[in-house]
């Protein structure tokens, strides 16, 4: 319940993002490096989009939903790091109330959607690979639409309810965010509520969004290594373990970090450290995921040398 005391005072109307102020010498070199990474994830994720819809080869359900994986990415890092740059460059780390709550809105609900995604292209895996005679039939364009779309539409649903409540909240005391942007946990340390309630439902959330897809992949790649282990030929292993090992290493990356930062208990020692994995799984994974992708593919490297030659008319 609230204390009537806070009736009293003064509702907060804007919040301050304390991100890496406590490195002040560090800050224009911060602002390159976050500038230069933010420009690589946008040229790298647009540029897998456009190939993924330009490219008739690439018209497969594997590179479509990598197709929508990286527009999900420029989503993603759009929604914090002008921000961050923002601060950087000119000391202001203020944002309003609205701005942040829509900040949380966008990052929440593209992180709901990257978890299902991951887990839908973990399924097209295993079907590929476990059940290839009826991959087609079940991989159809109608399905790869329903599978997205249903990725998109569940993870922007969900957290509607969870910022729906979040606005609810009233916050009247300490306005500094001990983070780079306005998330789920900093913003309930900061309400004059009763934190149980919020817990309870950061609690559901993460059970629906993160972990059940994460044993979803689990499943998915126990059965894929299984079958894998019963082809005979050594060449025939390497090159079906080479379809989904991209897809295995964003797991890896993606999830070691978001676990570790929304189911350990937030402590001042672990405070900072977790602000170190948010910077991998909000800043780093949205630049590796194209280099990934498209180092290790075979296919994708083809389709932007054609790219390269028809646009700039020259080899490349």
């Amino acid at each position: 319940m609230e204390n009537p005391e806070w009736g009293n005072q003064t509702v907060l109307t804007q919040f301050i993002l304390a991100g890496f102020g406590n490195l002040p010498e560090l800050q224009t070199l911060l602002f390159l490096l976050f500038l230069i990474i933010y420009i690589a994830t946008l040229a790298g994720n647009v540029l897998i989009f456009v190939l993924v819809v330009a490219d008739q080869h690439l018209r497969t359900p594997m590179y479509f939903f990598l197709g929508n994986l990286s527009c999900l990415e420029t989503c993603y890092s759009s929604t914090i790091l002008p921000r961050m740059l923002a601060g950087l460059l000119t000391g202001d780390n203020t944002i309003s109330y609205n701005g942040c709550l829509t900040q949380f809105y966008f990052f929440g609900s593209l992180l709901a959607t990257e978890c299902l995604l991951l887990s839908v292209m973990s399924y097209d895996r295993y079907l590929a690979i476990c059940n290839p005679l009826h991959y087609a039939a079940h991989m159809s364009g109608r399905a790869c639409l329903q599978l997205a779309g249903g990725s998109w539409l569940g993870g922007f649903l969900g957290n509607s309810i969870t910022t729906l409540l979040i606005s609810q909240l009233t916050f009247c005391g300490p306005n500094g965010i001990d983070h780079f942007f306005c998330d789920f946990i900093p913003l309930v340390k900061l309400s004059c509520n009763d934190p149980h309630l919020m817990e309870m439902l950061a609690f559901i959330f993460c059970f629906l969004f993160s972990l059940v897809p994460f044993l979803l992949i689990l499943m998915s790649y126990i059965c894929i290594i299984g079958t894998i282990l019963r082809i005979p030929s050594t060449t025939g292993r390497q090159k079906a373990f080479s379809t989904c090992s991209s897809h295995l290493i964003v797991v890896n990356i993606y999830y070691g970090t978001l676990l570790v930062v929304y189911t350990f208990p937030t402590t001042d020692i672990l405070s900072d450290f977790k602000k170190v994995l948010s910077v991998i799984y909000t800043v780093l994974t949205p630049l590796v995921n194209p280099l990934i992708y498209s180092l290790r593919n075979k296919v994708f490297q083809e389709a932007l040398r054609k790219a390269c030659r028809k646009f700039m008319s020259g080899p490349c």
